[in-house]
């Protein structure tokens, strides 16, 4: 009690009130045992007592009444008597219910009163009296934090006690009770719950045995709750890393307890709340899964923190390679898989290490426990290999004791006494089997550099390798690369840099010498030798030490190349920058590797003027390099831009290699790559667009387009990119052609509907040129005709240029000077208007003779004067917005350009015959690069022209370097975009396929083959959907898919059937696949997914592979084939529902969510139409399965089975599922691999097809199934589709409680709908809610009070009106 002056007065007039209460006679006094009071006079007394303290109360301030509360209980414990205890027990029963004190006041301080024991029977029992009859009057948290405060006193009652203290627990258990019984409504019980999950955590409340059988019904009350808002199954649902929709909200685990990130205090089942270690694993063991690991368990690299579950993992990950190893038995298939496995695993310990996620010795240390007494040796070859990569690079920098649990783990896996023998080291296995022999020399010069001594000899077993090593390092310098002994040389001793030295200038050696040796290069250019460049497999066999230090000197040596005092008429030997190309794949050196090559090479090449250098840095990421990250994909590009601003970047040759690179970006960005990228330049979209290139601008469209529709976000607002639009449109106004505009998705549609630029008028462009080719016939004057026509309005000169060849097949010499003032930059918009030109010119021809004149003429202008390239030229005729006859009129001329004359059928064939697309592998490209270049030389400077004029450029231009590229490398992008733009023209079809059987094989060099064709048949679903356009999707496959035909090894993308079926002659395209087929599509990605061995598809390096990982190539070579076939897309997405839904033979039995899982990946990964035929399952099981459910357990109790019912995974363990249950699960897995723009489809849904049909409490709580899970994502990712969902859940109970004789499951519907509104909406749809609820049946208002009253939630969803465009905001809920 407070000692306060105030507060002594205070309790000496409340004293003075009670005693005169309680004060009694001396006869009473004496007679207490004798004297029967009436219970008129004790109501009197009481009623007294009551009017005096209630007078008294009035008086004090709010401030006091507390304290005033406070001695009234202190006084009352004080008290002996059990008739003054009634007494004043009873007054406060009085006071409380009259509303005089706070009845929940009165329960806190009864509560929290040290005096109150259970020793006291009387005192104690009176107290959970008067608690139990005024605890109806306390507000809702008032009786929920009563009911904690009970529960955590009962906790200090011993649960030994014995009997007597019986009647003191069963009081409080009644008041326990009482609260918790669901018809008393005290409180909502989902609030109390949570109380009683925080208070016993456990599966099981574990409180005191008073009270535990009704805390165990009442909490697994719930559980019909929190199935419904559980994914089913959901450990069973494994992502694919390199597929769009891993980077959600889907995927996030808790970092600490590897658990799945529940809304809810619930009683989730174990699967839900259990350590997702497998989930892990399988994502780890994917190659290029380091950002989605880092993702889900919300890892960030700056932050630099242990996380031991993680380290934990790639532990256990090593145990399991060592496993299988352990199983080789000389198969190909095991060795191999085993290998890409170890390899896999030293890339990922090594970054995580790295990032300090994980702690090496850590490592070591569990590895030596969990291997102990295994006895497994075949793999630690592998596993020394694994760690030496990590010893070599960071011993330098960590003390020598961070490594000293290596030798102990050398002494369990190698027990050998003897010596172990020097491998073969013409093979890369002797690196891996000489690995401990590397590290004891690190180790033991470590210890020499620390004035140290290891603990221990040299182990006899490493004394022969040890000594050969050493001997070896005597004549380093004389050893050839043939072998790999320089390998091992160079991971001994990467930390002894006198002995490194040696071996490692062999490796500088072999990629560049010094000296006056050159080697020719196309365009009469000549570069250093060598040419032939390290092999990957020798590359491979280096630690990542040794690596480094290699692309550290090849970095530097390509930046001191490009200074200004080197000769600038020699470019950097073949080998260097093949070699350079090569190291860069290695991501675990990225820092010094893409990173690198980003923001320092080309920077420091841009800085010293090395234009020559900075082209063959462009070719190299253009032709060789794969699995580039995005951002550093986008950053280039904008990097580009800034280059392409600079006057020297107009360079013909320099000026048409930065184009065609950031085309390459551009089209390359895949389609979830898109918005985070972009939107990374909202605030300044000018970086992430040219400023010039309409070309470049259209086809960012273009990509937008396509990300937009493949991902499913043009569900979505599309205001996020309005502004990067708008500039763009600022920059280059352009307009598109109605067929376009027709496939674009529909907020493009309307900003281009909104913006258009002004339309080019055709005739008034013919008239012009005419008047200006009269001007240029009547001007003789050179000086004249060049100030002339370098300002002329608008851009027409190569219309002229194609007058004068019509008429006189002869260019006057001022031709060039007028082309070399324009530059190649200015020439781009001159090709624009040439190309509408022509399109109007062809349009308007008598045809015959005329139009194969012109196309001659065209055909010189490209091969014959060199005055543009064919790649520039189709690429502006392919992006300009002709409609109607005029858009055919342009295919025609390209058609036409393209295949009539030979000149390019020649190249493209000679390149496909003889130039190789595996270029990891070759030694002789540079030879057979060379080759093609002299049979085909590249003009880009008029050569032909100036020939035939006999003219000088004013300014000489010199050829820069051409390591890899040619007119076909660079047409390919063109080649995209054009198949595109006829995909959209249904009339030229026939010309695409023309041109597909001429020039579809380029596709054997396409980076990106299968993703081109599954974006083409995703984005163009609608356009191939029609009756005639099968054979054109055929068409499409067999040239793009047959381009690889020879180089990729048997059965790595089509299945037999649909090789059968491409392989028909003529124009059958009537196939109509059997169940089976489509079991074996599923069935070949639920191996790949469970790494199946052997595998489906054939092994493949990943590294240089168009996917990270065989899972992803799996999903899209399936989705590819899929959209590929003759049948409609709702067809198709029956058939593959079907695998699961009807094949119980096919699908085993304990697998199934595995094969729902693969369905779900497909279905979700392919166009709307496939995937929406789930929906059309769920209106039917609504519809027909739940009515029939409902008859099949008729009775009173029909539906308390209904929730065993819904649940698949009990009833599948059972074998008592029933459709609903099917439909229910295979739902779950698909929405829960859709992105947010596929479930943003959800409300409108639920809406117009869903609540017209639900009428019974069976089919409203099939809805709560299988939406309940998906809320959280809403949540997170779009509120107003939460809200939106919400308002229809109510209004379908509406319907459903107009339409019931009873809710049976009231409890449950509440709890549904408390758990919505504090998990997510808070007061955001009060409205609604409101207006539902009072309409309701008595039984619902009761329980669903508590919704329409004023805010609960701290932090809740705003409120939103139905119409606005509020999405995304994450808001966390708590119970308050």
């Amino acid at each position: 009690m407070s000692t306060h002056p105030g507060s002594l007065v205070l309790e000496t007039e409340l004293k003075k009130i009670l005693n005169d209460a309680l004060k009694t006679t001396a006869i009473e006094e004496a007679f207490a045992g004798f004297i029967l009071h009436s219970q008129e006079d004790e109501k009197n007394k009481i009623l007294c007592c009551i009017e005096a303290f209630t007078n008294y109360w009035r008086t004090l301030s709010s401030d006091q009444h507390e304290l005033a509360m406070d001695f009234y209980v202190s006084y009352l414990y004080k008290q002996k008597h059990t008739q003054r205890i009634k007494l004043l027990c009873d007054m406060l029963k009085s006071i409380a219910e009259k509303n005089v004190v706070p009845s929940k006041l009165v329960c806190e301080v009864l509560l929290r009163s040290p005096n109150l024991d259970y020793k006291n029977s009387e005192l104690w029992c009176q107290t959970f009296q008067v608690i139990h009859r005024i605890i109806g009057s306390v507000d809702y948290k008032g009786c929920r934090d009563v009911l904690k405060t009970i529960l955590e006193r009962l906790e200090t009652v011993p649960k030994t006690v014995n009997v007597s203290a019986c009647k003191q627990l069963e009081s409080a258990a009644k008041v326990v009770h009482y609260i918790l019984d669901r018809n008393n409504c005290l409180s909502p019980s989902y609030i109390v719950v949570n109380e009683i999950k925080k208070l016993f955590p456990g599966d099981i409340p574990q409180g005191h045995w008073i009270h535990g059988d009704t805390l165990s019904n009442f909490v697994d009350s719930f559980r019909p709750t929190a199935n419904m808002v559980s994914i089913t199954a959901r450990p069973s649902l494994l992502p694919v890393v390199g597929y769009s929709n891993i980077a959600g909200n889907s995927w996030k685990l808790d970092p600490q307890l590897l658990t799945f990130q529940l809304k809810g205090l619930l009683p989730f089942e174990k699967e839900q709340t259990m350590q997702q270690i497998d989930l892990v694993r399988y994502v780890l063991q994917q190659p290029y899964s380091r950002d989605v690991i880092c993702s889900m368990l919300g890892l960030n690299k700056a932050q630099k923190k242990r996380c031991e579950i993680l380290e934990e993992e790639l532990v256990d990950l090593v145990v399991v390679a060592m496993e299988r190893s352990e199983k080789e038995d000389g198969s190909q298939e095991l060795t191999v898989a085993s290998e890409m496995l170890w390899q896999h695993l030293s890339s990922q310990i090594i970054i995580f290490v790295l990032f300090q996620f994980a702690s090496f010795p850590h490592m070591v240390k569990t590895l030596h426990q969990k291997l102990s007494g295994r006895n497994l040796r075949k793999g630690r070859d592998h596993l020394m290999w694994v760690l030496l990569q990590f010893i070599a690079g960071s011993i330098k920098k960590n003390p020598l004791s961070e490594f000293t649990p290596v030798p102990k783990l050398f002494d369990l896996l190698y027990p050998e006494q003897e010596p172990l023998p020097i491998p073969d080291f013409s093979q890369p296995s002797c690196t891996h089997r000489m690995a401990m022999a590397c590290i004891w020399i690190h180790l033991s010069w470590k210890a020499q550099t620390e004035n140290k001594t290891l603990q221990r000899p040299v182990p006899a077993s490493l004394t022969k390798q040890l000594e050969f090593l050493q001997q070896a390092s005597k004549s380093a310098q004389q050893l050839p690369l043939t072998d790999f002994r320089i390998a091992l040389l160079c991971n001994a001793f990467s930390t002894n840099q006198e002995l490194f030295s040696k071996p490692v200038s062999v490796l500088y050696a072999s990629v560049y010498i010094v000296g006056k040796n050159t080697v020719p290069m196309p365009g009469s250019c000549v570069a250093s030798v060598p040419t032939a460049p390290l092999p990957l497999n020798f590359l491979d066999s280096l630690t990542i030490h040794a690596r480094m230090s290699l692309i550290h000197h090849i970095s530097n040596k390509v930046v001191s190349h490009s200074r200004p005092n080197m000769a600038p008429n020699i470019g950097l030997s073949p080998a260097l920058v093949e070699t350079y190309s090569r190291l860069l794949v290695y991501i675990e050196i990225e820092s010094l590797g893409i990173k690198g090559f980003i923001s320092q090479i080309l920077p420091k090449v841009c800085e010293h003027n090395a234009w020559g250098i900075l082209h063959t840095m462009l070719e190299l990421f253009s032709f060789r390099l794969h699995h580039v990250q995005p951002h550093f994909r986008v950053s280039l590009l904008t990097y580009l831009h800034t280059i392409n601003k600079m006057t020297q970047s107009n360079h013909n040759q320099l000026f048409q290699c930065i184009e065609s690179t950031a085309l390459r970006i551009i089209t390359g960005l895949g389609s979830a790559e898109v918005q985070p990228q972009l939107s990374r330049f909202l605030q300044d979209p000018k970086q992430l667009l040219s400023s010039d290139s309409e070309e470049l601008n259209r086809a960012l469209v273009l990509t937008l387009a396509r990300a937009m529709h493949v991902t499913g976000s043009e569900t979505l607002s599309g205001n996020w990119c309005k502004d990067i639009l708008a500039t763009l449109f600022s920059n280059t106004p352009h307009n598109w052609a109605t067929h376009t505009l027709h496939c674009f998705p529909s907020a493009l549609q309307q900003f281009f509907h909104d913006n258009q630029a002004t339309a080019e008028n055709r005739s008034f462009l013919k008239k012009t040129v005419e008047d200006e080719y009269r001007k240029w016939k009547g001007m003789t004057n050179d000086a004249d005709i060049m100030t002339h026509f370098m300002q002329s309005q608008p851009p027409l000169f190569l219309c002229l240029v194609w007058k004068m060849l019509l008429d006189t097949e002869r260019m006057r010499p001022v031709t060039i000077k007028i082309l070399e003032r324009i530059g190649p930059r200015a020439l781009a918009s001159h090709i624009r208007t040439f190309a509408d030109f022509l399109v109007y010119e062809f349009s308007t021809s008598a045809g015959g003779q005329h139009v194969n004149k012109c196309i001659e003429t065209l055909n010189d202008m490209v091969w014959k004067l060199n005055l543009v390239t064919l790649d520039r030229l189709v690429l502006s005729l392919a992006l300009r917005s002709h409609e109607g006859n005029e858009a055919q009129v342009c295919f025609f001329i390209v058609q036409l350009l393209l295949l009539k004359p030979s000149e390019f059928r020649n190249r493209v064939n000679e390149f496909i015959k003889e130039a190789p697309s595996d270029h990891w592998t070759q030694s002789d490209w540079h030879n057979k690069h060379i080759n093609y270049h002299r049979k085909f030389p590249e003009k880009f400077f008029y050569e032909g022209l100036l020939e035939q004029t006999g003219a000088k450029l004013s300014t000489p231009q010199h050829y820069l370097p051409i390591y890899f590229s040619n007119v076909c490398l660079r047409f390919l992008p063109v080649f995209d975009i054009l198949i595109h733009r006829f995909l959209e023209l249904p009339p030229v079809s026939k010309s695409l396929e023309t041109l597909l059987d001429h020039l579809g094989g380029l596709y054997k060099f396409h980076d990106q083959p299968v993703t081109y064709l599954y974006n083409t048949l995703h984005y163009y679903e609608k356009r191939l959907r029609h009756a005639e356009r099968p054979l054109l999707k055929r068409k499409l496959i067999s040239a793009i898919i047959g381009a690889q035909k020879g180089i990729k090894p048997p059965g790595w993308c089509l299945s037999l059937a649909y090789l059968d079926y491409i392989n028909r002659t003529g124009d059958d395209v009537t196939w109509e696949p059997e169940h089976e087929y489509y079991v074996k599509i599923i069935g070949r990605l639920v191996d790949t997914i469970a790494g199946k061995i052997p595998s489906p598809f054939p092994a493949m390096d990943w590294r240089f592979n168009e996917f990270p990982n065989p899972t992803a190539h799996a999903l899209y070579v399936s989705c590819v084939e899929l959209m590929a076939l003759p049948g409609t897309g709702e067809t198709v997405g029956n058939a593959l529902l079907d695998v699961v839904l009807k094949s119980p033979a096919e699908v085993p039995h304990d697998d199934v969510m595995s094969w729902m899982n693969a369905v779900a990946l497909v279905i979700t990964a392919l166009p709307e139409c496939y995937w929406k035929v789930i929906n059309d399952k769920i209106l039917e099981v609504l519809s027909t399965d739940i009515p029939s459910v409902k008859t099949a357990f008729s009775g009173d109790h029909s539906l308390d089975r209904i929730f065993s019912v819904y649940n698949f995974s009990g009833s599948h363990a059972s074998h008592t599922e029933l459709m609903c249950s099917y439909v229910l699960a295979l739902t779950h897995a698909v929405w829960h691999h859709s992105n947010i723009g596929q479930l943003t489809l959800l409300p409108p849904f639920l809406r117009d097809h869903v609540k017209p049909i639900v009428q019974t409490e069976e089919q409203f709580l099939y809805v709560c199934h299988l939406v309940g899970p998906f809320l959280h994502r809403f949540h997170l990712e779009r509120t107003r589709c939460l809200l939106e969902i919400a308002v229809e859940l109510y209004e379908m109970l509406q319907t459903v409680d107009q339409s019931s004789t009873q809710i049976v499951h009231a409890d449950t519907i509440s709890d549904f709908l408390y758990h919505i509104k504090y998990m997510f909406t808070g007061d955001s749809i009060k409205g609604d809610a409101e207006r539902v609820i009072k309409g309701l049946r008595a039984s619902l208002q009761k329980r669903l009070r508590f919704i329409a009253k004023g805010p609960e939630v701290t932090g809740a969803a705003p409120r939103l009106r139905r119409s606005s465009a509020h999405q995304g905001k994450k808001n966390k809920l708590i119970l308050n």
